[in-house]
């Protein structure tokens, strides 16, 4: 359930460019940031850094195009709200609080928490999704620049990269526990 509410706006974003213009898709997008937001603070859960983000990006990119540059394409705005996600990842990474973290201990307990690979798991699953962002941004990045690409394969490689990133999100926490034995088994979203 919590890795459907985390990618409920991409997923939402990707489905209304296809159907309406990026201005509704931009807003649309940061109101479903918001309500998983409002969702978490119902259960008494902390503000998502890539959640808050992430609404950030969609409606001040929304606004923009409101605002000043109502013709901005469809490949430039995909392109503009994955490298927003990827900057809010790479701060996360920076700063020393990945964006996986903070998922991560509302899902497991205060001793897993505490175990030496928490940290490392944390880490890994992090980049992943980094990685994952940067396949993105190529995705579009071929859409724009290489002329007669056709609109299905941005599409296929976002989603390559999103599932396998979910995947790996579920998977990797299984293998560290099987592997070593007391790594968290529930340790992300969306494991248990």
């Amino acid at each position: 359930m919590t890795i459907f509410l985390i990618l409920a706006p991409f997923g939402s974003f990707a489905l209304l460019m296809l159907v309406t213009s990026a201005e509704i898709s931009l807003f649309a997008s940061a109101g479903i940031c918001l309500a998983v937001i409002g969702i978490d603070v119902y259960r008494g859960r902390s503000i998502k850094m890539l959640g808050a983000g992430c609404a950030v990006v969609f409606a001040a990119l929304g606004a923009y195009i409101a605002l000043i540059d109502p013709n901005l394409s469809h490949s430039v705005v995909k392109l503009t709200v994955d490298i927003g996600v990827l900057a809010i990842s790479l701060a996360s990474l920076v700063i020393r609080k990945p964006f996986v973290l903070q998922y991560a201990l509302e899902e497991v307990d205060a001793e897993t928490a505490k175990l030496p690979g928490f940290k490392k798991a944390i880490y890994i699953i992090t980049w992943a999704w980094t990685g994952a962002f940067v396949l993105m941004i190529a995705g579009n990045v071929l859409m724009i620049y290489v002329p007669g690409v056709p609109l299905w394969s941005g599409l296929v490689i976002a989603f390559a990269a999103r599932n396998s990133a979910a995947y790996f999100t579920t998977w990797y926490p299984q293998y560290r526990k099987t592997k070593y034995g007391s790594a968290p088994a529930n340790a992300l979203p969306g494991t248990h």
